[in-house]
């Protein structure tokens, strides 16, 4: 007879390597989807226990089951309606007493729970012993040491999990912790009635839902209305009642008793399984005496700021070379297609649409790579966690909450996120206004589609400062999005702040493996971006930049021009003298004029031209113009899109010199339009993909509100900054 498949879910706090041993536990073996009701991530995967195949649910990282952020609807709601065999909490084991209250949330549901006790490395490092044995004998629950980054202890929770699930064979057991003399009596009663009544029969404990009157749980008040609306009104006075007594008696509420008798009983537990070794009992741990300076209130902010300009001075100094190699190459492979193929509407484009867009995007590849290797080794370390945690003081002035910081990082706050993800991150903030002020503020950061814009500009107007500019760029896009933080939170959206508590995990040293796995998915990502959306833009670009094609009579005005110059070049040539440079050059600027007013006669050069006397107070010219429209789509895109305008309306520059040459040879683009240009980048719409994940994050009409209102800002800042720039010149 086959082994039934059986579901274990996998539970635990932010930050404590639950997906990381989610990742060991199923490999390959996963799909990712939405919970439903919420937008909520669901992962999803597989793993053997010996021969059993086990369904393995990744549930969203949360520290309570109190329904009032979408991580925890969507945990506590995978719990009750679906029942899974056992549970994996994944623990923290070196801050042991915050994590295990998740445990005991689940213990009293009932559910067979298994406790992972993850990082022991950390643990043995501090000095600490875990009596793991008697863990399991005080809980009830089987507890397994592991070290999730390492696979170890992978078969062995897996393991254990299953022969709970068989031991337990469905049946949920749940925890009853005594509250105290104030609570114990309510509880009972609440107790009876809910039995009675029915409320969520078959799910839950009705003592479970009696505590959940009491800490003001409003989804299981909605739940014992729809049940029994006479049921529910006695509840909600036994709640209405005791909360009253507490209040007069020990200023207290019910649901800080239930925290504190809770603490009370996992402290008892923890007192008893924590051994600290005489030695070690006065030594400050390693990661403490660190945070004393890195998250010091004014040590903490400068070494942050330092960590950013080293972070891209290491990733120009490095990246310097290999990004003349791959520029050359590209240089090389469109001067190679034009030596060997005859002229005609393929060979352009493939040179100047494919070859110049995807490119101009592919040449900044080797500066990207080291980028997302120092982020993700300051993100293994556990230093973005402190960067959180340092800027939650600056963010509470403007409106936001440290969990926004968060949704920062992961859209570019440190350069090479993308903003996509860090919309999705903003669900874990449980204040709607918040979400939104942190949702609409977190695309102005420097991610990883706008990066090469900006080191393209750098490269061109600011050669040998190129760290300094890219750090001021992305202080400034923390310092914008502060500011509109601000500006929303007082006007469109305004609204209550919520506290903000965050655990800081302890420092570790990275693995190598970690860090060139984590830069490869990273770079890959953007490379193979490159290679299927930028290289269709750029084939719709190039063909908007080339079509319809400059006319007859325009087109005779250049050939009698040349020919004229071509008429003297032989004549010289006759009389056996060289030909002076003079009619070269002559003969070489009427092609550049030849190509400019094809590109002018396009469609996209059209819209950039009639775009001009708007973009004009900005210092943009048309080329920039199209460049941004083609930004609309994706950032990356400015990048190929100038690629293509340089290439097909060739100014001064070779035809092998870098984009960024091109540049900064165009006489109509100063460097006043460059600080300009990185402003409106900053600020102005999101791409489309960022346009789509908001509104389903917040729906359509702050999606648009979005667009319009950041590229209205975006255009105010760069004409201030163009004007202000061009007086101080």
């Amino acid at each position: 007879m086959a082994t039934p498949k059986l579901t274990i879910g996998l539970a635990g706090n932010p930050n404590c390597g639950k997906t990381t041993l989610f990742n060991a536990l199923t490999g390959s073996h996963q799909h990712v989807g939405n919970w439903p009701g919420v937008t909520v991530e669901k992962k999803m995967g597989h793993a053997l226990a010996g021969e059993a195949e086990l369904d393995v649910v990744d549930l969203p990282g949360t520290y309570s089951l109190t329904a009032y952020s979408e991580e925890e609807k969507a945990a506590r709601n995978f719990l009750i309606e679906d029942r899974p065999a056992a549970v994996i909490d994944v623990l923290n084991a070196d801050c042991l007493e915050r994590n295990l209250y998740l445990a005991v949330q689940i213990m009293e549901l009932g559910v067979p729970l298994v406790l992972a006790l993850n990082m022991m490395d950390e643990v043995r490092k501090s000095g600490k012993d875990i009596d793991t044995a008697l863990l399991t004998r005080l809980t009830g629950c089987p507890a397994v040491e592991t070290v999730a980054r390492q696979g170890k202890g992978r078969r062995e929770i897996l393991a254990a999990a299953y022969s709970l699930a068989l031991m337990r064979a469905g049946e949920w057991t749940p925890l009853r912790i005594s509250y105290g003399p104030d609570l114990d009596p309510v509880l009972d009663e609440m107790e009876a009635i809910v039995e009675a009544a029915g409320i969520m029969a078959g799910k839950v404990p009705p003592r479970w839902v009696g505590l959940k009157y009491l800490e003001g749980d409003p989804s299981v008040t909605r739940r014992g209305r729809e049940a029994s609306p006479e049921a529910a009104a006695r509840l909600e006075t036994l709640t209405a009642k005791v909360a009253q007594h507490l209040k007069k008696t020990l200023n207290t509420s019910p649901d800080a008793i239930i925290a504190d008798y809770r603490y009370g009983y996992i402290a008892g537990i923890v007192k008893q399984v924590v051994r600290y070794p005489a030695i070690n009992q006065e030594r400050i741990r390693l990661s403490d005496r660190m945070d004393q300076v890195l998250t010091h209130q004014f040590a903490g902010p400068v070494v942050m700021a330092l960590v950013i300009y080293l972070l891209y001075t290491l990733t120009f100094a490095v990246g310097e070379l290999p990004m003349s190699w791959v520029q050359n190459a590209f240089s090389w492979l469109g001067d190679s297609l034009k030596e060997n193929m005859g002229e005609g509407l393929l060979r352009s484009l493939l040179v100047d649409g494919a070859i110049a867009g995807v490119g101009g995007v592919l040449g900044f590849v080797p500066l990207i790579m080291i980028m997302f290797f120092l982020l993700s080794a300051l993100e293994d370390t556990g230093y973005v966690a402190r960067m959180a945690y340092m800027l939650d003081r600056v963010f509470r002035i403007f409106g936001l909450h440290g969990t926004s910081v968060l949704p920062f990082i992961v859209s570019g706050g440190i350069a090479g996120g993308c903003a996509v993800p860090g919309v999705m991150a903003t669900r874990a903030l449980r204040s709607p206004k918040e979400k939104l002020a942190t949702l609409l503020t977190a695309p102005f950061m420097t991610c990883g589609a706008k990066v090469p814009v900006f080191l393209m500009l750098a490269a061109a107007f600011f050669p040998g400062h190129e760290a300094a500019v890219m750090s001021a760029v992305t202080l400034s896009a923390w310092a914008a999005a502060l500011l509109v933080a601000k500006l929303l939170r007082s006007t469109v959206v305004r609204g209550e702040s919520t506290p903000f508590v965050m655990e800081l995990p302890p420092y570790r040293m990275p693995t190598l493996r970690g860090l060139c796995i984590h830069t490869w998915e990273r770079s890959w990502e953007y490379m193979r971006k490159a290679g299927t959306i930028i290289l269709a833009i750029s084939v719709l670009i190039w063909a908007a930049m080339t079509f319809p094609a400059l006319p007859d009579d325009a087109n005779k005005v250049f050939d009698d021009r040349a020919m004229a110059v071509n008429a003297q070049l032989e004549s010289q040539a006759e009389t056996g003298e060289d030909p002076p440079a003079e009619l070269e050059d002559a003969l070489a600027r009427i092609e550049a004029e030849r190509s400019e007013a094809a590109l002018r006669t396009s469609f996209a050069g059209r819209a950039g031209v009639a775009m001009e006397s708007l973009t004009a107070p900005a210092g943009f010219n048309w080329r920039v113009n199209i460049a941004l429209l083609g930004g609309f789509a994706a950032k990356e895109v400015i990048v190929s899109t100038l690629g293509t305008a340089y290439s097909l309306g060739e100014i001064e520059a070779e035809d092998a010199a870098p984009l960024s040459e091109m540049l900064s040879k165009d006489e109509s683009f100063s460097k006043a339009a460059a600080l300009a240009l990185i402003a409106f980048v900053i600020l102005y719409a999101p791409c489309s993909v960022t346009i789509v994940a908001m509104a389903k994050e917040a729906g359509w009409r702050w999606a648009l509100f979005s667009m319009t209102f950041n590229t209205a800002l975006a255009y105010v800042a760069a004409v201030a900054l163009f004007q202000v720039s061009r007086l101080l010149a």
